[in-house]
């Protein structure tokens, strides 16, 4: 019988049948195997192997490599077979419907099956295709494909169980630069006992998502450049046809509400191309930092604390109306951002120093002797006071426990932060090391330091926050303080008794230095 046309059941020599190198299988538990070739033994293969003739002699396995290799360990000399002509094509959808239907199948195999299918020349199948085929929606079949964008490092921890399919599945979505240190905010390292390693623990897919979001993708519309300008960098073309944009892929992105760039390399380059055109188009820009701290030797942008920019909202009360930052003056220019997380906006601001509007001087003290000391009496009065709240309130919020999810604590922050005045918002910024001249700045720059806090700093900010608005319209702010001291068991008597106490050792210290400071200035006299 000629096998090349045959199609019937015949059982086979194992050593003329050859494992398919397109089968989507490639993880074989040893385990597993075992148990099925000790099954083979008592009862034989129950199920023929489907196979197809590459020669008179020789077939390839097109399903049933397990029982292939369990036939092999089971120390047989033939299996069942069904022998069938079949094209490429027929050979890949059947192993790829075959494997789907089979419990435990690695989703990265599944993902190069649906690719071994896409990449076929003849015929050509389309994403909805497959899916129809295979049983799946068009949107699991595109997730899927996309599995095999994934970097070595992260295929490494899939196939090791290290991550779930969730986070692989966001992680596929990434430029391969990206991927490997996302892969990293997938864990949280936690250290117990004495061990010389910490514990890494796999965080939940949502948390990965949420870091994605904030950290890596950019929302396009809060581009300072045209999207629609294929100019601006003439091989990255125009924002609306690059296939890095999650609105230029539904399927892969259907999570994703806002149409965001996904390639922080490429939108950098973008913002300085705008910025230089900018530039040439209006030379006479004032150039402008955002950033904190002394501007770089060679850059000409003039620092955060060396301008006032006119804010573009309204003022709420009018104590806001008072402030600088809502008035304009005869000096007020444009500036473009060159430095710093807004860089190519364009703002309003003066940058005179002797604007009598935005850098008022200072008037004379003319108080008496007597109002001075008055004066200084209330200030310490009012530093103690201060300084004992202060304490009391960091030691509540050394107490607070972990409790809620990162992203329902940021939103929780996020609500809460433009609920408080400036000066309380200060009080936030200071105990963490933030310390902003700009008023406006305030808020963003403490939006930005909880979004990279963890949950426990996150727990301790939303309860000093909460302290903080709650005192806001109480005519005994100190009550507040009580209370929450009073819920967290924090002792406000021994707090204030220690702080009461470094302050007196300061006093002492000072009028003990004024005497030999004073000795050297008679004897000039004389």
């Amino acid at each position: 019988m000629n096998t090349q046309t045959a199609t019937e059941y015949r059982n086979l020599p194992l050593s003329v049948l050859t494992e398919s190198k397109t089968n989507p299988r490639r993880i074989f538990e040893d385990d597993a195997l075992r148990e099925l070739a000790e099954s083979i033994r008592t009862s034989g293969v129950v199920q023929p192997l489907l196979v197809r003739p590459i020669t008179e002699q020789d077939f390839e396995i097109v399903v049933g490599a397990r029982r292939f290799r369990a036939s092999k360990l089971a120390e047989k000399f033939d299996a069942p077979c069904r022998i069938a002509n079949l094209t490429d094509a027929e050979v890949l959808e059947i192993q790829l419907v075959e494997n789907l239907q089979r419990r435990n199948v690695h989703p990265l195999e599944e993902a190069q099956g649906f690719r071994a299918l896409l990449n076929l020349e003849e015929p050509k199948y389309s994403v909805e295709q497959i899916a129809a085929r295979t049983g799946k929606s068009p949107v699991y079949v595109a997730q899927r494909l996309k599995l095999t964008d994934l970097s070595a490092p992260v295929v490494e921890a899939f196939y090791a169980e290290e991550i779930g399919v969730g986070h692989a599945l966001l992680l596929a979505k990434l430029q391969p630069d990206q991927q490997e240190k996302a892969l990293n905010e997938c864990f949280r390292e936690e250290w117990a006992g004495t061990g010389k390693k910490p514990k890494r623990i796999l965080l939940p897919v949502r948390h990965l998502q949420h870091w994605i979001e904030h950290q890596l993708m950019l929302i396009l519309k809060l581009a300072p450049f045209s999207r629609k300008d294929a100019t601006l960098i003439p091989a990255a073309g125009s924002c609306l046809d690059c296939p890095k944009r999650t609105g230029h892929n539904r399927l892969l992105f259907a999570d994703v509400q806002q149409d965001a760039c996904t390639d922080p390399t490429c939108y950098a380059a973008k913002v300085e191309a705008h910025v230089q055109a900018t530039l040439a188009s209006k030379p006479k820009l004032v150039q402008i930092s955002t950033s904190y701290g002394t501007m770089p030797e060679g850059v000409v942008a003039i620092a955060r604390n060396k301008y006032v920019e006119l804010r573009a909202d309204k003022p709420k009360t009018p104590e806001m109306a008072k402030l600088p930052e809502f008035k304009t003056c005869c000096f007020m220019s444009e500036a473009i951002v060159t430095v710093g997380i807004e860089k190519g906006e364009v703002r309003k601001v003066c940058v005179n120093p002797e604007c009598p509007i935005h850098h008022p001087k200072k008037q004379p003290n003319k108080a008496s002797v007597n109002a001075k000391a008055e004066q200084e009496k209330e200030r310490r009065e009012e530093v103690l006071a201060n300084a004992t709240g202060l304490r009391v309130l960091s030691s509540i919020v050394a107490a607070v426990p972990v409790r809620l999810m990162k992203r329902d604590l940021l939103f929780i922050i996020e609500t809460l932060l433009p609920l408080l005045d400036e000066r309380r918002l200060q009080t936030l910024s200071r105990s963490r090391g933030i310390r902003p001249q700009d008023g406006d700045a305030i808020g963003k720059l403490m939006v930005a330091f909880a979004r990279k806090a963890d949950e426990s700093a996150l727990g301790r900010l939303i309860i000093e926050g909460i302290i903080l608005l709650s005192s806001r319209n109480q005519p005994d702010a100190g009550k507040v303080l009580r209370n929450a001291a009073l819920a967290y068991k924090v002792d406000t008597d021994a707090i204030a008794l220690k702080v009461k106490q470094e302050f007196a050792a300061k006093g002492k210290a000072k009028k003990a230095v004024k005497p030999s400071a004073a000795k050297p200035q008679a004897k000039k006299a004389a």
